[in-house]
C-alpha cells in the first residue's frame, strides 16, 4: 500500500508525534509499503513532490526531548492543516495518524478526513472527541458505574481537597499536569494547566499504583505497570526519557484483578466509541480498587510508549503491530 504518515502539527505533544511517526514509517516499510511522512501543519508546495519510498533510510529520526516545545497556534482551524495536506491525504491508500492532542486527536482532523472521503487509522471523530475530553470521558465512563476520581471543573468546589491535581481538560502526555498539596501551589498549577487548555479539570489525587490497558483489535492487550524512578508522578519527562521509569509487562499483580482491569478497559473503549486500538489508564488504590483516568485514542508509538510494550508481550513485533493498524483502516 501507499501510506500517508500524518505527524507533527501544533499539538504540544508535536515531539512525541514525530517521534512516533519516525517508527511507525519505517516498520510499515518493513512489511513491504511505501510510506511518506508530511507535517501536518507544515504541508508540501506541491502534490507532484510527494514521494512514497521503501527506503527506510530516507525517513528522518526523532527523539523526544525533555521539554514540552513552546507552541504558538494560530487563530483560525485551516491553519493548522498546511498546504496540499488534503490532497496529499487522497493520494494514498490510507493515512495513518501518527498525531497527539489537539485537532489530531480531538475529533476535528478526523471530521474533516470523513468529509473528504479518506481511509485513516484510529477513531473517528466521536470516539476522540469523548476521549479527549476528560470531562466528557469521566461523566460517561461514572455513568456506567467505573470508579473515577471526584473531579470539577475550572473552580475548586468543596468536593475536593488537597491533596489534589490539576490538568488541562484536553491534552495528554501529562502535560500541563501537576500535584498540589496547598492554596499556593493550586495557583501555580493553574497558571500551568492554562497555557494548554483555557478549561481545567481539578480532581480528586488517588494514591495507589498506575497502570495502563492497551487495545487492540478491540480487545484487551497485557496490563503494564508503570514505576517513576525519581519518586515523582509519570509526568512528560518520565514518560518519554530513557532510564526514567520501570515498565512491567505483563503486570506482577494478581489474576483477578488483571481480568477484572482488562474487562474495564474494554468496557470503556466501547462506552467512548473507540475504534480497533485505543489506551485506557487507571490508577488502583491499596484497597484495590481501580479508578479511571483517562483514554488515549491515538496511544503513542515511540521507543518508550506502552502499547508496543504490550503488544510485544503478547509476541505481537512492532511492524506487525503498525502493520495490524494500517490494515484497519480499510475494514
Amino acid at each position: 500500500m501507499n501510506i500517508l504518515v500524518l505527524a507533527g502539527g501544533l499539538s504540544p505533544e508535536r515531539d512525541v508525534s514525530l517521534s512516533s511517526a519516525s517508527r511507525i514509517a519505517r516498520a510499515l516499510i518493513a512489511k513491504g509499503n511505501h510510506v511518506a511522512v508530511l507535517d501536518l501543519y507544515g504541508g508540501i508546495d506541491s502534490v507532484k513532490e510527494l514521494f512514497f519510498t521503501d527506503c527506510p533510510d530516507e525517513i528522518k529520526e526523532y527523539t523526544v526531548s525533555e521539554k514540552v516545545p513552546d507552541i504558538i497556534k494560530p487563530s483560525d482551524i485551516e491553519s493548522y492543516i498546511g498546504k496540499n495536506i488534503l490532497e496529499c491525504c487522497k493520494t494514498a491508500d490510507i493515512v495513518f495518524l501518527a498525531l497527539h492532542g489537539d485537532i489530531g486527536e480531538n475529533g476535528k482532523l478526523q471530521a474533516v478526513l470523513d468529509l473528504h472521503k479518506i481511509k485513516y487509522t484510529g477513531s473517528d471523530y466521536t470516539g476522540c472527541l469523548l476521549s479527549m475530553d476528560k470531562n466528557l470521558a469521566k461523566v460517561l465512563v461514572s455513568a456506567s458505574h467505573i470508579k473515577t476520581a471526584k473531579w470539577c471543573i475550572n473552580e475548586m468546589d468543596a468536593s475536593i481537597n488537597f491533596p489534589c491535581v490539576v490538568k488541562p481538560l484536553s491534552a495528554g502526555s501529562s502535560i500541563g499536569i501537576s500535584m498540589v498539596n496547598n492554596s499556593e501551589e493550586y495557583k501555580t498549577a493553574v497558571y500551568e494547566a492554562k497555557k494548554y487548555d483555557n478549561d481545567i479539570m481539578i480532581e480528586e489525587k488517588i494514591c495507589g499504583r498506575e497502570f495502563s490497558v492497551g487495545i487492540l483489535n478491540d480487545k484487551a492487550l497485557p496490563v503494564i505497570e508503570v514505576i517513576p524512578k525519581n519518586n515523582e508522578f509519570y509526568n512528560y519527562k518520565n514518560k518519554y526519557q530513557k532510564n526514567l521509569t520501570d515498565e512491567i509487562c505483563p503486570a506482577d499483580i494478581a489474576v483477578n484483578l488483571t481480568e477484572e482491569l482488562k474487562q474495564t478497559a474494554e468496557k470503556i473503549h466501547t462506552i467512548l466509541h473507540l475504534k480497533f486500538y485505543s489506551r485506557i489508564d487507571f490508577i488502583v488504590d491499596h484497597k484495590n480498587n481501580i479508578y479511571f483516568l483517562e483514554a488515549n485514542s491515538l496511544p503513542g508509538m515511540t521507543p518508550a510508549s506502552l502499547l508496543p510494550q504490550e503488544a510485544a508481550a503478547m509476541g505481537i513485533t512492532y511492524e506487525d503491530l503498525c502493520n495490524q493498524i494500517a490494515e484497519s483502516a480499510l475494514m
